[in-house]
C-alpha cells in the first residue's frame, strides 16, 4: 500500500538504521543482478517494486521461493523437475514410451510440452558437450540414457538439442553412441534458426520441426 512501510514492520516498531536500510537495499539489488538476464537496471526496477509492496506481497513471494526449492527436486528417472516420486511426464501412463526425447535442460521439456504435438518421455542431460567449459559426456546424464535404451521397449530417439555448436555436438556425439543399439535416432527438423535456443521459440516453430524430425 502506498504509504506504508516496506518492510512490512508493525506500527510503533524500531525503524532500522539509514546504513541498515542501504546494505538491505544493496544485499537485494546484488541478489537480483545474480539472476539471469536481469541487469542493473532490471534489478533496480524490480527491487524498487518490491519496496512498495506491502509485507504480505512481499512474504508470500519469498515463501515461494522457498518452497521450490524445498519441494521441486530431480526426477530419477528422466531428470526433469519433479514434486512427486517421478515427474508428471514419466508418471503418465498414457505416453508413448516406444520414444525418447532427449533435451539439455529441464526448460526444454516444458517448450516442447506447450507444442500439444510430442506425447513421448523426456530425457534431460543437464547440460550439452562444451570442451571450452570442460564439459564432456562424463558429466552430463548420458549414462542414464543408455541404461533406459537397455530396455526393447524404447524405438526412438529424438535429439531435441539447441541448434548451436554445442548442442550440434552433443546430438552428433549421441548419434553415435546410441546408432549400435538398433535404435532409431533422429534430429529436430530446420525450422529452428541455427544459434537459436529451444526455450525462446515459438509452439508453431518448435511443433512443426518436432513433426519433420529428420534421420541424426
Amino acid at each position: 500500500m502506498y504509504g506504508s512501510d516496506p518492510t512490512g514492520a508493525p506500527p510503533g516498531a524500531p525503524s532500522p538504521s539509514p546504513d541498515g536500510d542501504r546494505r538491505a537495499l544493496t544485499r537485494l539489488l546484488d541478489e537480483l543482478g545474480r539472476l539471469p538476464g536481469i541487469g542493473p537496471k532490471s534489478a533496480q526496477r524490480i527491487a524498487y517494486h518490491l519496496l512498495s509492496v506491502d509485507g504480505e506481497e512481499a512474504r508470500r513471494l519469498a515463501q515461494a521461493i522457498l518452497d521450490v526449492k524445498r519441494l521441486v527436486h530431480f526426477c530419477p528417472v528422466c531428470f526433469s523437475y519433479a514434486t512427486g516420486d517421478v515427474c508428471d511426464v514419466c508418471a503418465d501412463t498414457s505416453r508413448d514410451r516406444s520414444s525418447i526425447c532427449v533435451v539439455a535442460e529441464p526448460r526444454d521439456v516444458s517448450a516442447i510440452e506447450r507444442t500439444g504435438v510430442y506425447h513421448g518421455l523426456y530425457h534431460v542431460l543437464g547440460g550439452v558437450v562444451s570442451p571450452m567449459d570442460k564439459v564432456g559426456p562424463e558429466q552430463l546424464h548420458v549414462r542414464e540414457l543408455m541404461a533406459r535404451l537397455s530396455s526393447d521397449e524404447v524405438a526412438e530417439v529424438i535429439l531435441a538439442t539447441n541448434p548451436d555448436v554445442e548442442g550440434e555436438t552433443t546430438a552428433t556425439y549421441l548419434a553415435r553412441t546410441i546408432r549400435p543399439l538398433g535404435v532409431k535416432v533422429t534430429r529436430l527438423a530446420s525450422g529452428l534458426p541455427v544459434g537459436g535456443e529451444l526455450e525462446y521459440a515459438d509452439e508453431v516453430t518448435l511443433g512443426r520441426a518436432i513433426e519433420a524430425r529428420r534421420m541424426a
